[in-house]
């Protein structure tokens, strides 16, 4: 008997999709993943206006990406194998501020990654 396993895609995560209770109400389970960074970005701070956002990750504003034009400069964080499902879940969550891209990490991993949408 042969069991056919879900395609997977890979999600970088330096923010709230790294939290248990966001992983919980966004794919159903605790994501396991491992450390990495994403280079030429830096970090800032997103006021979040969206109330059930807020109310899930606990937090008024969350972290977000902008390219930095700088290879020196990375953004630590969490890669996740999740299937195509569970990234459009991803989506849902991410407000408006945010786009999603696909980017390459430090170690050489390609993973979709979510930026300032006017980045």
């Amino acid at each position: 008997m042969s069991t056919t396993q879900s395609p997977s895609v890979k999600l970088f995560s330096y923010g709230s999709l790294q939290s248990e209770p966001v992983q919980l109400a966004t794919f159903g389970r605790k994501l396991h993943g491992r450390a990495d960074s994403l280079p030429g970005y830096r970090l800032e701070r997103l006021a979040i206006g969206d109330p059930a956002v807020v109310a899930l990750s606990g937090a008024s504003h969350h972290p977000i990406v902008i390219a930095s034009g700088d290879p020196a400069d990375r953004v630590a964080g969490m890669v996740f194998e999740i299937t195509p499902e569970e990234l459009q879940r991803a989506d849902t969550y991410e407000v408006a501020d945010y786009r999603r891209i696909e980017a390459t990490l430090a170690s050489g991993t390609r993973a979709w990654v979510y930026v300032k949408t006017d980045a």
